[in-house]
């Protein structure tokens, strides 16, 4: 049975409601006891939380971008869906995926053009979606370099071939670095690199705005090489990509 004093309390919190919560510490209320009635055991006192405040409050903190969402013109959005797979979207609504592998995340789209390296099977598959009207492989045809250049009005690419080292030794044109010309700025993938590009590639790359770059330092290229790649490109945004530990991300 309810004592008056408990009462007093339910009716001021439901007057009160959220307010009171966010404003009043959490405290115990001692209610009045019949003679010879047992005292309840006390509960650990709670420490008030913050967490209606901040997602309720005034001030935004949350950068929502969602895919498929209306883009601002000259602009771009890219989604990372995994390991070295991202979706490239542009304000004209086209979407280009790198490294495919026939995964591309929890939204159910169609790309209008994969690029895929076969290095490992993680970068290309080898059935993708047949109503991908470009699908782009970046290795050699026929012991020789595959060479791309995809005009879609409102991007290009394209690709510069690179070496490969596989269980053989090297393999020429087993790589393909792709770049995606769109909004005024080069996007480049660097797929899965495993020497540091000569002079006429970096000629034929010209500079990189925007590079996705392998950090696993081992697999493809040690990270200080790596890094050294980008410097020469002159990137102003890189993102990390092919990496298995926190740790590697770290170095």
């Amino acid at each position: 049975m309810f004592r008056p004093a408990a009462l007093a309390c339910l009716a001021l919190a439901a007057t009160l409601g959220p307010a009171l919560a966010q404003t009043v510490p959490a405290q115990i209320v001692p209610v009045p006891r019949l003679p010879g009635e047992m005292a309840p055991p006390l509960e650990p006192r709670r420490i008030p939380s913050h967490c209606i405040a901040l997602a309720q409050g005034p001030t935004v903190r949350l950068h929502r971008a969602a895919f498929g969402d209306a883009l601002a013109q000259d602009s771009i959005r890219l989604h990372y869906i995994g390991h070295a797979s991202f979706a490239l979207e542009t304000a004209g609504g086209l979407t280009a995926v790198t490294d495919y592998t026939g995964f591309t995340g929890t939204r159910d789209f169609v790309p209008d053009v994969v690029t895929m390296n076969n290095a490992h099977s993680t970068h290309y598959t080898s059935r993708p979606d047949p109503r991908i009207p470009h699908v782009l492989p970046g290795w050699e045809q026929d012991s020789q370099p595959r060479t791309h250049e995809l005009e879609l009005g409102e991007m290009l690419v394209r690709n510069v071939p690179t070496d490969v080292r596989g269980m053989g030794g090297i393999r020429p044109h087993g790589n393909s670095i792709f770049i995606f010309e769109v909004a005024g700025l080069c996007v480049g993938h660097l797929g899965h690199l495993h020497h540091e590009p000569g002079p006429e590639d970096y000629a034929m790359l010209g500079r990189l705005d925007v590079v996705m770059v392998p950090v696993d330092g081992g697999y493809t290229m040690d990270v200080a090489v790596m890094a050294d790649v980008i410097r020469r490109l002159r990137s102003s945004v890189i993102i990390p990509m092919h990496w298995f530990s926190y740790a590697g991300l770290e170095r």
